[in-house]
Parts: C-alpha cells; structure tokens; sequence
C-alpha cells in the first residue's frame, strides 16, 4: 500500500469510528499541513505496514478523545520507523501544539531532513534549534531557506541568542557577517547582525551597521531597534527625527507611531506627545492602554479636567480599575477632597498600585489626626490580604516615622517583627530607628544580622560603618566597613559621603574633601552638604563653605541635620 493510500485508509477507517469516541471537536487537533513541498519533483513512495497504520489510527483516536500525549508518543515513534515527512510533519505539529520543545525539536529535524525541499520543514528546523540553544546547527537551516527564496527568521534566531555564551555569539556574528557580504539587501540579516552585537554590548558598531543601510531609515523593525540602541546610549533625542522620517513612509503604523509618543514624553515634549496619544486613540477608540496613558499624560500637564473624563471612562469599561482609581485618588487630592481620595485609595484592589494607595491613605488619615482609624484600616487590610502583611506594615511603619510618631512607628514594627522576626528588610528598618533612639546596641545587633546572612549587603556595611565613625570613635573599623561597601558600589553618593566622613573623623581632612566632593558631585543632598561644608570650614575655606550651605538651605530650610551642624560651628541656625 502507497503512503497515500494509507492514509486515506486511516481517514476512511476513522471517519468510521467516530461514533466510538466521544463528541470532542476535531479542531482541538493541529491540522496536517497542507502546502506543497516547494520541489516538483515526485515524492518518495513508502509502504505502511498493518502495525505502522494501526499506531496512527491509535494516534489519531487517541487525539479525539484528548490523550494528546498518546497521540504525540505514538507519531513521533512511527516518524522515526518510517521516516515519513507526512508524519513527521504530524509529530512537530502536535509536539507544537503541546509545547513539548524536545519532540519538537526532534520531530523537525527529522522532518526537514525528509524534506529537504520544503521551506517549511527547513524553517521549522532552523527555529527549534535556536530555541534549544543550538544557534550554529540553526544558522545552516535558515541558510538553505535563504538560498531558496529569501524568506527567513535570522531575527528571532538573533533574538533567542540572548543567553549564549561569548564564543557562540561571535560565531553567529562571523556568519551573519559572512551572509550579509553575499546578500547586503536582506534586512533581517541587518537586523538580527545589528541585535547581537547589541547583545555583545557593542552598542555603536551596532548602531552605525544600521545607520548606513538604506534599510535602517526605511523598515520599521530597523527603525525601531535604532531608536532602543539611541535610548541605551542616552541619546533618545536624535531618534525623534528618525521616527519622524518613518512616520511620512508608514503613517499607518502603530507600533511606529506609539513608539514616537512615548520618545516625545521621554524628552518631555508633552504637547506633542499628547498629539500622538490622541491621534492614536482616534483610531483604535477601544484601545483602553492608550486611554490610560493619556490620562496619565493629562495628569502630568495638569490638564485636571480631561485626565478625570479618561479615568471615568476606564471605569466604566471595567479596564484598568486599580490605576484609575489610584489616579482618581491622586486627583481628589489636588482637588482637597480628602474623602474623595480615601474612597478612591480604599477601591484599589491587589497590584501595582495597592501598597502606594495604602501608603496615601495611611498619610491622610494621619495628617487629619485620625492616627487610630489609619492603624485599624493597616490592620483590616493585613487580615483581608495576608500576602500583602509584612508589606503593609513596611507602610505603616514608614507612614509613621515620615510624619513625625517614631513611638508609633517603634511599637508598629515591634508588631511586625513577631510576626516576620528575621525579615532582613524590617531588621534595618529597626536598626535606622534604633538610631534615632540612642541605640547603638540593637542597630549594631540588627546590622552585623544582616551581615551574617548577607555579606555584601552595601546598604547595611554602609550604614554600620557610618554609625561606627560619626557615633563613636571605632573608626578603623568604620573605615574597613565602609571600604567594602565602595568596593561593591563604587558611584554610590551615599557610601562616598560615608568615605569622607570617616577621614574627617578620623583627621585626613584633605582625603576628606577628595570624597565628599564627589560625592556632592554626585548628588545634592543636604547631608552630604553639611559634611563637605564642615570639612570645608575647617579647612578655613568659610566663604565656599557658606555658600554650599546656602544653596542646601535654600532646597530644605527645614532640614535637621544642616541646621545642626551650622548651629554647631557657627551659633546659627541659618547660613
């Protein structure tokens, strides 16, 4: 019997079985590929034998019934005793449908391997390989398939290369160099030569590859990946004009077009950008992501009115509920309706917004006096979302401290402690309060804890090292702490002020100043100020010392810590 004929049999001698089966829908079974092997050359005949068509009439029962796994293990048995592309084909399709990546990968091999002149197959091939990491093998496939008629993945064969180690990636690279000197015009050969090196972290070769091509300023895919490589290399605004140009060439474009909108908010144009959002919208009117983030748009220009109509109308339509109420919230705020915003911050459910809505609650009950029904709604809320316990008292406790009730905030945490007693997070929190009042001992404790379970935790170093030189006179040992903290983050402000805090304790003001000044280069921040200022005074450079202090001041007149140290060194509480 010929391979047709079988299966036509098979069909036949299905079709008469159906009343064995349950009513389960044929379609929940990938169909056998119809298209042609692209050769016209005529196929290879093989013969069935009577075993051979009784295990695919097993399969094909075993698929009506569901048992798609009997259906699978029976075909990719019989692919490989027959070495039949049909049923190869077959096998992948269902291994495909399943998600099972290793009969995929063997079936479209022996597929592509049986059908060397089917495009499908060698495609088919060439994809599964680099899903399994075998981007070299994948690179032959996709070869053959160019060869034949252009049509090729070399994109998403570069995409999947992400994980690969250097030497494979710069393999892939020298054949996709090798490729694209035979055919300079293919752009997913740009594109997916440009994403590897972008992989590579050769983030100009990629950029100028792409914007030498012809094709970088005419195809989308080209556009779009030159616009992520400006991005990385913080150049976003000269890809404004680039996207510009592509939108005369695809005005119809939507990934194009979104991708300008947010380009323009990233470099703060946001007329613009409002432009393309509602220009956007009044095309795809049902787009419930571009009527949120033109709300939030409307909340950034403070177009109060219109950001309101938008999140109203994400209510209505049931999309998008957590964050509009959320900005609702935020919205009844600037409004001064405080019990507008407890009502919108109440309804936001479980999610991104749900901790900060907690938080903005939290911070209106208490600044409206109503300490005790904050705490009762913190407690109501950990009883309803268990999940959300330790992070509802991380709320609590940071409500209370920043709005001046560290008793509050002491006996909240104590709290939470017994319930999470070796959380590192609330350990630290503990530790800053611990600080505040006068003791060394449970911030030490609670630190050096820390530091035993994590021993490069930067932050805890940091903050024992500081408390070490600025609290007492271990200063060796604040400056071994300190050291390993900068070793780990070698540009964070904080652990440089700590640098150069440490050496004016210790008297090295000129390494001081060398610190501090880097770190206030860094970041402005009254408390690195106040240092650099103090080691600046001593050194006898007052007038520059002033004049740090007056611009710290002029940010934050209320600021403890600056107005400590004038008070200190000059009998001032003002600069």
């Amino acid at each position: 019997m010929t391979r047709s004929l079988a299966l036509l049999s098979a069909l036949a001698l299905l079709g008469g079985c159906q009343s064995l089966s349950s009513p389960v829908s044929a379609e929940r079974m990938p169909a056998v590929s119809q298209s042609a092997p692209a050769s016209t050359s005529a196929a290879p005949v093989a013969s069935f034998s009577a075993e051979t068509l009784y295990a695919l009439l097993v399969a094909e029962l075993a698929g009506q019934r569901e048992r798609f796994d009997l259906a699978l293990e029976q075909y990719v048995e019989q692919a490989h005793l027959t070495a039949d592309p049909a049923v190869a084909e077959r096998a992948f399709r269902i291994a495909e449908y399943l998600g099972a990546e290793d009969a995929a990968l063997d079936t479209a091999i022996l597929w592509a391997r049986h059908a060397r002149d089917n495009l499908d197959a060698q495609r088919s091939a060439a994809i599964q390989l680099a899903r399994a990491g075998r981007h070299e093998e994948a690179m032959l496939y996709m070869e053959q398939v160019l060869l034949s008629d252009g049509s090729t993945h070399f994109d998403f064969l570069a995409l999947s290369a992400a994980q690969v180690d250097d030497d494979t990636r710069r393999g892939l690279l020298k054949a996709f160099a090798r490729l694209l000197r035979r055919y300079p015009d293919n752009s997913q050969l740009l594109f997916g030569q440009a994403v590897l090196l972008q992989q590579d972290g050769r983030l100009e070769q990629a950029l100028a590859g792409l914007s030498a091509h012809p094709a970088g300023s005419r195809e989308i895919n080209l556009l779009l990946l030159r616009t992520r490589l400006l991005n990385a290399l913080q150049r976003g605004a000269e890809s404004l004009p680039l996207l510009e140009a592509g939108l005369d060439l695809h005005p119809d474009d939507k990934r194009l077009r979104l991708t300008y909108a947010r380009q323009l908010l990233e470099q703060a144009q946001y007329d613009k950008a409002r432009e393309q959002f509602a220009f956007l919208l009044a095309g795809d009117p049902d787009d419930d992501d571009l009527y949120l983030s033109l709300a939030l748009l409307d909340l950034e220009t403070r177009r109060w009115d219109e950001a309101r109509q938008h999140l109203e109308t994400l209510l209505e339509r049931g999309s998008h509920v957590d964050t509009a109420h959320f900005q609702l919230g935020r919205l009844a705020e600037q409004d001064k309706d405080i019990d507008a915003a407890l009502r919108a911050y109440g309804a936001v459910g479980p999610g991104n917004e749900y901790l900060p809505a907690q938080l903005r609650r939290s911070e209106l009950l208490l600044r409206a006096g109503r300490g005790a029904e904050a705490l009762q709604q913190l407690a109501d809320a950990r009883q309803r979302q268990p999940d959300y316990a330790l992070q509802l008292y991380q709320v609590e406790i940071d409500a209370l401290s920043r709005l001046g009730d560290p008793a509050q905030a002491w006996q909240s945490l104590a709290a939470a402690l017994q319930q999470f007693p070796e959380d590192l997070n609330l350990l630290y929190v503990r530790a800053m309060l611990a600080e505040q009042r006068n003791d060394l001992v449970t911030l030490e404790t609670d630190l050096r804890f820390i530091l035993e379970r994590e021993p490069e935790n930067a932050m805890a170093l940091n903050a024992l090292g500081y408390t070490l030189a600025d609290r007492t006179t271990r200063y060796a040992e604040a400056l071994e702490l300190i050291t390993q903290a900068h070793s780990l983050n070698p540009d964070d402000p904080a652990i440089l002020d700590s640098l150069g805090w440490v050496h004016y304790r210790m008297g090295k003001l000129e390494e001081a100043e060398r610190w501090l000044r880097q770190a206030h280069a860094r970041m402005s921040d009254q408390e690195i100020a106040a240092h650099l200022g103090e080691v600046l005074w001593i050194r006898g450079q007052r007038r520059e010392a002033r004049a740090l202090w007056r611009e710290a001041f002029a940010k934050d007149p209320e600021g403890t810590i600056l107005r400590e140290t004038l008070r200190r060194l000059t009998g001032k509480e003002a600069p």
